[in-house]
């Protein structure tokens, strides 16, 4: 189950984009190939609002794998969020 804040009650997920509090709807799943090894993982949540946004800086990065639908994510695999950095157009 995903929490909003260690310690929470279980809620939404929120998207990740800097300040929003917006319930996510995507799973932008990514790696830092300088880092990650190839099967890695990590994932940035993001509402309907920020999914583009967030996906283009990862895309530019070269860094994202793939955008998926929360309902569709598979649960099996933990979701290790983060906050993307923050930006004037988020």
């Amino acid at each position: 189950m995903i929490l909003n804040v260690p310690g929470s009650e279980p809620a939404s997920p929120i998207c990740s984009a800097k300040g929003c509090r917006a319930d996510a709807v995507w799973v932008l799943a990514w790696n830092n190939p300088k880092l990650h090894t190839p099967d890695r993982r990590k994932t940035w949540l993001a509402c309907e609002e920020h999914r583009e946004y967030l996906s283009k800086f990862l895309g530019v990065r070269g860094f994202l794998k793939d955008v998926v639908l929360l309902e569709d994510w598979d649960s099996r695999e933990p979701l290790e969020r983060q906050e993307p950095p923050q930006s004037p157009e988020a």
